[in-house]
């Protein structure tokens, strides 16, 4: 095998053909037809409910279909994350990453066999046999050093700093950390065995901000294939060239990003709509014939063949309707101007300090997204503001006729469990009529079907769209909202801040989907060591901020000082990228140097290598046991400077990597 085909993607393929699967009395799809093959990156994208998640188990393997063939290419490694799945592993951090890609176990088993017996041959033994057991422990002794090559401990330390780990945390045990971190430790091990095929089922759950762009990232420069589900439209567009489209029982494959789709989308409806509109017209024309003409003798072969011609007639079928948001929000009550006013605000859990000495205050008709890691305090610095926990020191004052409106994920656990969707939406609804609180449900993907249903059978997900459209048809004129698309397919989450948008009152929220923080935000808030500080830029200058600390410039913690002309930032932007990219560029080439040197002393080893295992293999040497030692000694040292040198090598072709990947990253952002 040469050098450069140890690091190529190997080309993974999966074809579904005739598939069908039913669930619970309900198909999921009929006859289906689908394909993944070499680097294909394909967003899985339908509303809640249309079998996402159960068709990533079929590819998986979880699930088997009522009829029809899953072909997986020969050896084809897959790797799955499930939005719910229970880590029982003991292990450090770090050691159940390292770990978790299989067959090493296996080959240093093989090996350690292969030195006993080669140990316990003696200088009668026959020549075939000695090499042949030799050249065993050779060959496995090489896919051990190419698997700690491609699995170091290096790469899986930087996916875990990626995904938000440092370094000291990395020997904490699992079963240490929260059901979020449990599953970040869980994609990143899958990210790290670099499996032909990985299958994500909503991976930014459980992600902050610039964990997402990292993952995004990752993804966009990941060289294997992928299926993805995300309801995070920003993190989905980017890295994906297909999207699979659940469409009534169907699925439709488009070239292309997210954005690409919807455009094919549209333009298909637009065809299909002007189509229907002609035959439509058509359609009219032949009735008034048949009606005018019925009555008369002469006509009547005429009119039968109209007749005949009508009932042939095509009516095209126009692609399922998006759900048409049906629900804005009535005037908000009179409040005064300061909504909120927060003095001195210390909290803290035991020892830890979240918050020391917090000041802020917001004003009637801001809309305003709490940003920060996880871990920093945002779910805690709600429930403050809401009045939901108390602080340690320091107030939370409400101005003149404030209502507070507050959704968190614990309250779905309040709900009356025997109650239907519609009877809890209508708690406390009375100035809304029953047509727009069933636009609300539906707007956030609690059709006609579910109307009825009783809370206790629903499931954890449409439970907590229960609760927030119980909240949002009286959400007060402060409305606190944490995380509330967590649970919302990408249409339901666009319905909900096209629904937001329409709310005159003050908004609070927290939430990882960049596209609804642009959506609604008018102002960001950062919670960082303590602080919270009002960002004065735009959030994609804090998320690269975030991701280049040492690059910031002195932050401004209320909005002082006039900002920048955008104009020349972009311009002074891009010149820095350029000058970035040229710096990259001389960085590049001398390690390219030092990898072809490398390859060359490599080269020049194997093939010394060779003339020594055939001059091994002769039986004259066996006559010499001098110049045999002479030559097992030789062979062992260019052996460990092969493996050192293939090792230096390994290291310079990780380093070229990133760095040509960075490269084209930063040649991005500077055109």
């Amino acid at each position: 095998m040469g050098l450069d085909e140890r690091y190529r993607a190997s080309v993974s393929r999966l074809n579904l053909q005739k598939v069908s699967l039913e669930l619970g009395g309900r198909s999921i799809f009929e006859n289906l037809d689908l394909r993944v093959e070499g680097q294909e990156k394909v967003g899985l994208v339908g509303p809640n409910g249309s079998g996402k998640s159960t068709l990533l188990r079929l590819l998986a393997n979880e699930v088997r279909p009522d009829a029809g063939q899953v072909s997986r290419r020969e050896g084809l490694r897959i790797g799955y994350l499930p939005q719910d799945w229970l880590v029982s592993d003991r292990s450090a951090i770090l050691d159940f990453v390292l770990k978790s890609v299989p067959g090493k176990d296996e080959l240093e088993q093989s090996a350690s066999a292969r030195e006993a017996r080669l140990a316990s041959l003696d200088s009668t033994a026959d020549a075939a046999e000695w090499m042949e057991a030799a050249q065993e422990l050779a060959d496995l002794q090489e896919r051990l050093q190419a698997f700690d090559e491609e699995f170091s401990p290096h790469r899986a330390k930087a996916i875990l700093q990626g995904l938000g780990f440092h370094t000291e945390e990395m020997t904490r045990s699992l079963q240490e950390l929260s059901g979020g971190w449990k599953m970040r430790a869980l994609l990143a091990a899958l990210l790290f065995q670099r499996p032909d095929l990985l299958l994500l089922d909503e991976p930014t759950n459980h992600l902050d901000i610039p964990t997402v762009a990292w993952l995004g990232r990752f993804l966009r420069h990941y060289r294997q294939a992928f299926v993805l589900v995300s309801h995070d439209r920003d993190f989905l567009n980017d890295p994906i060239d297909t999207v699979w489209s659940f469409e009534e029982g169907r699925i439709r494959v488009f070239k292309g990003n997210y954005d690409a789709y919807l455009k094919q989308c549209a333009s298909e409806e637009e065809l299909l709509r002007r189509r229907a509109e002609n035959l439509a017209r058509e359609r009219e024309r032949t009735l008034q014939f048949i009606e005018r003409f019925r009555a008369k003798a002469s006509k009547a072969a005429a009119v039968q063949s109209r007749i005949r011609q009508l009932e042939k007639q095509e009516v095209p079928v126009l692609p399922g309707e998006k759900q048409a948001l049906a629900f804005s929000f009535p005037p908000s009550p009179r409040s005064g101007q300061r909504m909120l006013e927060v003095r001195g605000l210390d909290k803290g859990y035991g020892d830890f300090a979240i918050f020391r000495g917090v000041d802020l205050h917001v004003q009637r008709g801001e809309r305003i997204a709490v940003l920060g890691a996880n871990g920093t305090g945002k779910s805690t610095l709600l429930r403050l503001l809401a009045k939901a926990l108390d602080p340690d020191a320091g107030e939370v004052v409400w101005g003149h006729q404030v209502k507070v409106g507050y959704f968190a994920q614990e309250h779905v656990d309040v709900l009356p469990m025997e109650k239907s969707v519609l009877e809890v939406a209508c708690e406390g609804a009375a100035h809304l009529g029953i047509s727009q609180i069933r636009g609300l449900l539906a707007a956030i993907g609690l059709g006609a079907d579910h109307l009825e249903k009783r809370i206790g059978v629903l499931s954890g997900g449409e439970r907590a769209r229960s609760a927030l459209a119980r909240l949002l048809v009286d959400p007060g004129n402060l409305l606190i909202l944490d995380e509330p698309t967590n649970h919302l397919d990408l249409e339901a989450s666009e319905a909900l801040a096209e629904a937001l948008a329409t709310f005159d009152g003050t908004l609070i929220f927290a939430s990882h989907h960049r596209a609804f923080i642009r959506r609604l935000a008018d102002q960001l808030w950062v919670i960082e060591e303590g602080k919270v500080r009002r960002y004065p830029r735009s959030l994609d200058e804090l998320l690269e901020e975030l991701a280049n600390p040492g690059d910031a410039s002195e932050s401004e913690t209320g909005g002082q000082g006039a900002a920048k002309d955008k104009s020349s930032r972009a311009i002074a932007g891009r010149k820095a990228k350029r000058q970035e990219a040229a710096e990259r560029r001389r960085k590049l080439e001398p390690l390219r140097k030092a990898s072809k040197s490398l390859e060359t002393r490599i080269e020049t080893l194997e093939a010394e290598q060779m003339e020594r295992n055939e001059a091994l293999s002769s039986p004259e040497l066996y006559q010499d046991a001098e110049r045999r030692r002479e030559m097992l000694e030789a062979f062992g040292r260019a052996a460990q400077e092969l493996d050192s040198a293939m090792e230096e090598w390994t290291r310079l072709q990780e380093e070229l990597d990133r760095l040509e990947a960075e490269l084209d990253e930063v040649q991005e952002e500077s055109a």
